[in-house]
């Protein structure tokens, strides 16, 4: 439950390359491999450089829903969270539960290393077909759950690599 000594998250859309902000945490829209691939965990993995593939080599990979912490290693940010999109197969493959265990879980682990600031892509719209429409709203709902019960954090970036995207959080977001 809210208190009124905690103060609320901010909740905020922009858009931008999340490889470039200086935040305490980053989270990877990665694969169950962990070991990088195309779209914003291809560019994660660039930017952080060779050392984040050595330590995701070690991590045993991760499931769908859940999420790893790794440092940032070249990035801006302090760390990343590698979260495990689902593959969007018409809604009726537990997509939705899934897509908001990895807001969930990537809250959690970033409460846990005391982050303040959380920097998320747009999970599992790109390459894995999730349409954007139902992701956002979701993404948005989840973390404001999530939040109620990790303290600490103080601020959550939906950080949208295309217009149409921030556009569609930023909606969202203003109409609370």
């Amino acid at each position: 439950m809210h208190n009124a000594s905690q103060p609320r998250a901010t909740l905020r859309a922009l858009q931008a390359d999340i490889t470039t902000l200086p935040v305490d945490a980053i989270v990877n829209a990665a694969n169950t491999s962990l070991l990088g691939g195309g779209g914003v965990d291809g560019a994660i993995h660039r930017a952080a450089g060779a050392e984040l593939l050595a330590v995701c080599r070690t991590l045993n990979g991760c499931q769908t829903g859940d999420a790893k912490i790794t440092a940032g290693f070249r990035l801006p940010a302090r760390h990343i969270i590698h979260t495990v999109g689902p593959i969007w197969r018409g809604g009726k493959a537990n997509e939705a539960a899934l897509l908001a265990a990895c807001y969930r879980r990537s809250l959690e682990l970033a409460a846990d290393a005391k982050a303040k600031t959380v920097a998320f892509p747009c999970i599992s719209t790109g390459v894995y077909g999730y349409p954007p429409e139902l992701a956002a709203p979701l993404a948005i709902n989840s973390a404001r759950d999530a939040l109620k019960e990790f303290s600490g954090i103080q601020e959550v970036l939906f950080c949208c690599f295309s217009r149409e995207d921030f556009e569609l959080y930023a909606r969202l977001l203003a109409q609370g």
